[in-house]
């Protein structure tokens, strides 16, 4: 199905230059006589991103997807194997699953193209546990330091974080959410 670059939504499966990519950014940007709308795209078989700016009127091809909860169980070479509750078996290419699978979860949301699993989507927010970070200020108000999460993943958090927190992050851009 075809759709103008204006009525596509970040999420959604599209065709770029002939290979399968997610929607991962998308904004409108108006002139005095045109709309413009600013993309990113992320390439499921090789994992890239690339920006975009492109008229409203481009025309992409919008796959048909369906999105089911999954639970990881293996990596088998360079593909995650997945099992629905029904115990039906999903594999997906590593890269199309690597963000996800940072981070610890007991379902994932996959999104199925003609049947078959092409991504594993982020979810809205992520927790992590601190590992390292300086000790935490009392009183030091709203500023943020380093630290580096269980799963190897290095962020900025509040001042009053300690080694031990978990911590509420927004996955595709790291930042701080809240302790939790």
């Amino acid at each position: 199905m075809q759709q103008a670059a204006l009525d596509l939504r970040k999420g959604l499966l599209i065709v770029y230059q002939g290979r399968m990519c997610t929607v991962t950014y998308w904004n409108i940007l108006r002139n005095d006589r045109r709309q413009f709308v600013q993309m990113k795209v992320k390439d499921l078989m090789s994992g890239r991103v690339q920006e975009m700016k492109e008229h409203g009127e481009t025309k992409y091809e919008v796959l048909e997807t369906e999105k089911i909860d999954l639970t990881h169980s293996y990596r088998d070479g360079n593909d995650e194997v997945f099992y629905t509750a029904a115990g039906e078996e999903y594999r997906v290419g590593h890269e199309a699953a690597a963000d996800a699978l940072l981070w610890e979860g007991s379902t994932y949301k996959g999104l199925l193209a003609d049947g078959k699993l092409v991504t594993i989507e982020l979810p809205m927010s992520v927790i992590g546990t601190v590992t390292e970070t300086a000790p935490p200020m009392k009183g030091g108000g709203s500023g943020t330091k380093d630290a580096v999460l269980s799963n190897g993943v290095k962020v900025r958090v509040s001042l009053l974080t300690a080694v031990g927190d978990k911590v509420r992050l927004d996955p595709e851009t790291l930042e701080f959410k809240e302790r939790v």
